[in-house]
């Protein structure tokens, strides 16, 4: 009981790591005109961002989680 608790917090917690990772990888990117008054991006497309990171994030995961099913990674 306990250790599939712990597997899968650690499953939880790899997958959050790779689109934090993934998303301010891509926050940067395409940022285009830039607010003279403010110094913000007129437009930053954060939803559009958050989406590719979570597609990546997905593609991700499910390898990490192959290595762990197939016992390359042992937890």
């Amino acid at each position: 009981m306990i250790l599939g608790i712990v597997h899968g917090a650690v499953l939880i917690g790899a997958f959050l790591i790779l689109w934090f990772l993934t998303f301010f990888c891509l926050l940067p990117i395409g940022l285009g005109d830039v607010d003279p008054e403010t110094g913000a991006p007129a437009n930053a497309r954060i939803l559009w961002k958050a989406g590719i990171a979570t597609a990546v994030a997905v593609v991700l995961w499910v390898i990490f989680f192959a290595l762990i099913l197939f016992h390359v990674v042992d937890l």
